[in-house]
């Protein structure tokens, strides 16, 4: 397994809880249905399960309750602790990695369950289930509307040094990529995104608002649709009613060929082909008026401070020269994807894959994102 799980990590580069993701494939809950033993029956072809909703205080296992009596689907218990540790109990040793999806009432209620379990598992708020009783209990959805007791949760779940995850359903906020910058801000590691029918450009903004792990969400069961989500921002997507071992399995094999002949398994379109502030890593020497300037200012990155970020992120790796690229070097060269006889022909006096190179392009991406979001930006304007 230890070598499996180290060919992931080449292969994806993903960590999540510490831990190395399989495959940026997830299984979102669903009230009632997605427990330990559904998502263990599909563990080949996933690399995270979020389980639940697990209702965690009296307010809202009430809520269940009275959601269950109108026949929908929920997981009932009377002792939230007791019913979380059973369903954790035959996860060990599994290679996916657990999220438990809890919807609760109160900031209390959920450094509870993170006292009682502690790092081993992704603490996802469930800002999500829009049922009547649910928003009454001041759960789900409620917190989408009352963003500040949301960052509160989050701040709090994190002074137990553990790794927070926000289940939240686009178009619900007035601004999704303001409430994204503010939960990241709050310290929400992952934001786990139900898209609706608002697709891959609302991610893209969320996206340019933060550097969370992303994890889109909402009819993901196709390679074109998975793929679509990649190339905008998303690190994973997640599928719940469509979780099937078919589809699943689909899905696995589709993104491990495509990295494998590839490198980078999401890497983003580039800039002036629409693609998020992830390209900046395949922009060139700002020397005329294009996207990228625009861009620049957006993240309030001038052009010296952008050139010099960029020279110093490749010092050392093989992106450093190219002599007979446009600008000297393979760090202001494009996608691999797009057709470039100089810097084909550099690759190849280099011994470089078109592989390699996009890898390296995405640890480059990586360190001009940490630059980007690790000081401060403005508020995010749409």
């Amino acid at each position: 397994m230890v070598n499996l799980m180290m060919a992931a990590y080449e292969r994806f580069g993903l960590l999540l809880n510490d831990q190395v993701v399989r495959t940026p494939i997830a299984i979102a809950s669903m009230a009632g249905t997605v427990d330990a033993k559904y998502v263990l029956a599909r563990a080949a072809h996933v690399g995270v399960g979020f389980i639940g909703g697990y209702s965690i205080d009296p307010p809202t296992l009430d809520a269940s309750r009275k959601i269950a009596a109108c026949g929908r689907g929920e997981f009932l218990y009377e002792d939230p602790i007791e019913e979380l540790s059973r369903q954790l109990h035959g996860t060990e040793g599994s290679d996916v990695i657990f999220g438990l999806n809890l919807r609760g009432s109160t900031p209390a209620s959920f450094t509870r369950i993170a006292e009682a379990f502690g790092d081993k598992v992704i603490y996802e708020i469930d800002a999500h289930c829009r049922q009547e009783p649910m928003l009454a209990a001041q759960s789900g959805e409620y917190f989408l509307d009352h963003p500040d007791l949301l960052s509160l949760v989050i701040h709090e779940l994190k002074k137990h040094d553990v790794t927070v995850s926000v289940k939240m359903r686009a178009g619900v906020s007035p601004s999704d990529p303001q409430l994204a910058q503010k939960l990241w801000e709050a310290g929400a590691d992952i934001l786990h995104v139900d898209l609706m029918d608002l697709g891959y450009l609302r991610l893209k903004q969320i996206r340019n608002a933060c550097n969370a792990t992303l994890i889109a969400n909402n009819g993901l069961f196709t390679f074109d649709r998975m793929m679509e989500m990649f190339s905008h921002g998303a690190d994973l997507i997640s599928v719940a009613r469509r979780s099937d071992e078919e589809t699943l399995g689909g899905l696995d094999a589709a993104i491990t060929r495509y990295t494998d002949d590839n490198g980078w398994y999401n890497a983003p379109k580039q800039l002036c082909r629409g693609g998020d502030l992830r390209a900046l890593t395949f922009c060139c020497l700002p020397v005329k008026r294009c996207p990228l300037l625009p861009q620049l200012q957006n993240v309030r990155l001038d052009r010296d401070e952008y050139i010099a970020l960029k020279i110093e992120a490749v010092k050392g790796t093989p992106l450093e020269d190219g002599q007979f690229t446009c600008f000297g070097s393979l760090t202001w060269c494009c996608k691999a994807t797009s057709p470039c006889h100089l810097r084909d022909s550099t690759l190849r006096k280099k011994g470089l894959s078109r592989q390699e190179y996009m890898r390296l392009k995405r640890t480059l991406s990586e360190r001009i994102m940490h630059h980007v979001f690790h000081r401060p930006l403005p508020a995010y304007t749409d």
